[in-house]
């Protein structure tokens, strides 16, 4: 067996064991072709053991390109002193003092949008 678990049950495509090891001498098998059958192989450069590989993914990187208007945002953001602040009741607790400031997401398809911060509590709305 090459990796833990590999065939004793099907895997999700998104959470796919990511190392695979040797099942000869266990150490780490690096992905090859083999360009005689045009396929990928997992290969180890200790001993000659190889095996075909499941998937002809090498390697998944995703970026999170979706972000939160308000990501970053704390419930510490109503103690800032240098934003600015306004008489506004917190729909959450009541409070009437809250802290401001713009959206700071740049996207062609987002206009500005103020956000407030309640200074009692830290809820966040537009």
């Amino acid at each position: 067996m090459a990796s833990p678990g590999s065939d004793t049950k099907k895997e999700d495509p998104n959470k796919q064991i990511l190392f695979r090891f040797c099942s000869e001498c266990s150490n780490l098998l690096f992905p090859r072709e083999d360009k005689a059958e045009n396929k990928l192989l997992f290969a180890c450069r200790t001993c000659s053991f190889a095996e075909e590989a499941p998937s002809s993914c090498v390697m998944r990187h995703e970026i999170a390109s979706t972000v939160g208007d308000t990501a970053g945002v704390t419930a510490e953001v109503g103690q800032d002193p240098t934003l600015p602040r306004a008489q506004k009741t917190c729909p959450s607790c009541g409070e009437n003092e809250v802290v401001f400031f713009q959206s700071q997401q740049r996207t062609t398809d987002t206009n500005m949008r103020n956000y407030h911060v309640c200074t009692g509590c830290g809820n966040v709305w537009q």
